[in-house]
């Protein structure tokens, strides 16, 4: 059965900000493109999870009367409160001036990223976009040159063995002119053009955290609209791991709370979701969440390494956008409106090659000229030190040089640090260390992974071909298992990955309907043995409003 083939000048794929943002700038440049949006997700939204603290400069240029035309953004910061928690009981409170200038958030706002990409979603209908939701983008497709003709969607109604079922409808090619990928983190088609192209030679490894996060309506006595709590140290402190928290208060008496860890950690018996549970116990976090309802949980993989780790974003008949390329500023905790940037850029860049009468299929260097001369380039660069400093020198004294390079220099220090070696590499084997003897959840404050996954309201198409690949199957027991413990049960944060004791010996069964689609086995897989593919489309979580 042929595949049916749909053309565009302009195909991007994934309804985030950073696709949503092109989609409408492209409109606006000449409103006769043809410009489509692909979506994995249920609906534009339901694969979105953000903390978000959100900074308006990206959509001041590229909505202007946002707030006219009732942009959800409706809780502005209304205090910053950064803390060190040394333990359970025990956390110090930074005073304003100690904290490095870019956490400082005066003009931001507290938002649901999937709220603000609804309503982009229906400013780019309205400008004529078409978006696809329910559809995944699972392969990119090459002209005979070597440039990208476009992408092509799953095929529906295959079984386990990937036989075709009586359902049976195959993909659609996606031609375009220029392809944009707007995956987010650690998108799958993203890696592999930065790996066909080569896209990453001369720069650092990238890194990644890894970003949990629940939403809960609390007391109103106890809810402060617009409060924002950061902070560092425990519990990740206690194994040597390092990372953040955040506690914002939404509207509506809501707040969202949230760990993330970052995926460099040694420490195979680590789980950064059973820390997430004890992090809410901290006293300075439980007093707000005591007495409260849980509502949504969800997990996502953070790009994080910076200015050092960024590709070249631009290859023959695209470009890669916001965080398929990494463009998050570490140092601020945001990534939204550099996305947004990155995002409007390069359509700017394809809208002036095709008036120009280009047919497409060129490498668009000109965008690497407007990224160097607008602000987002600044920002990251002067940003380019704040990961590194951390990861080199720990929370406490990377955290002092951070302060100093940038409340004292601006962030122009005349050096750039680099962390060079991959997240997955750090990993250590389980000889090393003792398991982590983590409490059993009370199911107030801590909750078990599957009840978790419910509250995420994650489902996929039971029968299908699995989407988490083993490139090597017999490395699941003879490497992870015998050398380290096997980390994927713990560094998921979905109950994915389960060792099941069997006469025969121990096996790993992997529960693929459990996956919120947060990438963490693909980044920190020891030997990079697992590969996430995008199942079919509409799979997955379907946030409501993360």
């Amino acid at each position: 059965m042929e595949r049916e083939v749909m053309e565009y000048d302009v195909v991007i794929v994934g309804a985030g900000p950073a696709g949503l943002s092109a989609a409408i700038r492209l409109k606006q440049l000449n409103s006769e493109l043809a410009v489509m949006v692909l979506e994995k997700g249920s609906e534009v939204g339901a694969h979105i999870l953000s903390g978000a603290l959100f900074e308006p400069r990206a959509l001041d240029e590229l909505l202007p009367d946002w707030r006219a035309m009732g942009a959800p953004l409706n809780t502005p910061v209304s205090e910053d409160r950064v803390y060190l928690y040394r333990s359970q009981s025990a956390a110090t409170k930074l005073p304003g001036f100690a904290v490095p200038a870019p956490m400082h958030n005066a003009g931001n706002t507290i938002i649901s990223l999937g709220s603000l990409c609804r309503w982009l979603a229906e400013q780019a209908e309205a400008a004529g976009v078409e978006i696809f939701p329910g559809f995944a983008a699972a392969e990119v497709l090459y002209h005979d040159d070597g440039s990208v003709k476009g992408v092509a969607t799953g095929d529906l109604g295959r079984d386990k063995k990937g036989e075709p079922k009586d359902s049976f409808q195959p993909g659609i090619e996606l031609h375009a002119r220029y392809t944009l990928f707007a995956e987010g983190a650690r998108g799958q088609l993203g890696k592999e053009l930065i790996a066909r192209y080569d896209l990453a030679a001369g720069v650092t490894a990238q890194h990644y955290g890894i970003g949990i996060k629940e939403l809960w309506q609390i007391d109103p006595a106890k809810h402060q609209p617009g409060l924002v709590v950061h902070g560092a140290g425990w519990p990740l402190s206690e194994h040597g791991a390092t990372g953040g928290s955040f506690l914002y208060h939404m509207e509506d008496h809501q707040v969202a709370v949230g760990l993330i860890a970052d995926l460099n950690y040694a420490n195979p018996y680590l789980s950064p979701f059973e820390e997430f549970q004890r992090f809410k116990s901290q006293r300075e976090i439980r007093k707000y969440l005591e007495g409260g309802k849980r509502l949504c949980y969800g997990a996502r993989a953070i790009t994080k390494g910076g200015f050092n780790s960024l590709p070249k974003q631009t290859f023959p008949g695209g470009v890669l956008l916001g965080c398929d390329a990494g463009t998050l500023n570490f140092a601020k905790i945001k990534g939204i409106h550099t996305a947004m940037k990155s995002a409007m850029l390069a359509a700017e860049t394809v809208h002036t090659a095709l008036q120009a009468g280009d047919q497409g299929r060129t490498d668009l260097v000109a965008y690497q000229a407007a990224f160097k001369d607008s602000w987002l380039y600044a920002e990251l660069y002067q940003a380019r030190n704040f990961g590194p400093a951390l990861h080199k020198f720990g929370t406490f004294l990377g955290g002092a040089f951070n302060w100093i390079q940038h409340n004292l220099f601006g962030g122009k220090m005349f050096f750039t640090l680099k962390d060079t070696t991959s997240d997955h590499e750090q990993l250590r084997p389980a000889a090393g260390y003792q398991p982590i003897q983590y409490a059993r959840p009370d199911g107030e404050l801590s909750f078990d992974r599957l009840s978790s996954v419910f509250m995420s309201n994650t489902a996929h198409e039971e029968e299908q071909p699995c989407h988490l690949q083993l490139l090597d199957s017999s490395k699941a027991i003879a490497v992870n298992f015998n050398v380290y413990a096997s980390p994927e049960q713990r560094y998921c944060p979905a109950g994915v990955y389960e060792i099941v004791e069997e006469a025969s010996g121990p096996r790993l069964q992997i529960n693929a309907s459990n996956c919120v689609h947060c990438k963490t086995c693909d980044i920190k897989d020891p030997t990079q043995n697992i590969r996430w593919v995008a199942p079919e489309g509409g799979g997955g979580p379907n946030y409501p409003n993360m």
